[in-house]
């Protein structure tokens, strides 16, 4: 026997259309889905992301603020420790030693 006798006739339709599946095709969409699907669960890391960054700048910004009010309050306590800050304080706020004379001048011209 020969080689052409063992060859098989390529089917031929029998009147109903048989679907072929288009394994290119599919493997693109599934392909893309993947992708999509790999996009999306980025998603809520990369917004958690952004937001850390955001409070980061404003706890920066904070923390310059505080640093700002902790050198005042330093000054003012060290200047509070000299043994006249309380006589100043003290003068400042309309006391006066006994034996002393106080004035209120009115009508200043400006």
């Amino acid at each position: 026997m020969s080689a052409r006798a063992y060859r098989v006739s390529p089917r031929r339709s029998t009147g109903a259309r048989r679907t072929r599946i288009h394994w290119d095709r599919l493997g693109r969409i599934a392909l893309v889905l993947v992708f999509f699907a790999i996009l999306f669960s980025y998603i809520s890391p990369v917004t958690n992301f952004v937001d850390a960054w955001r409070g980061s700048h404003e706890t920066d910004s904070q923390l310059a603020s505080l640093k700002n009010e902790h050198d005042r309050l330093e000054a003012k306590a060290q200047s509070l420790k000299s043994p006249n800050a309380l006589a100043e304080a003290a003068r400042r706020s309309g006391m006066v030693l006994n034996g002393e004379q106080s004035f209120v001048v009115k009508n200043l011209p400006h």
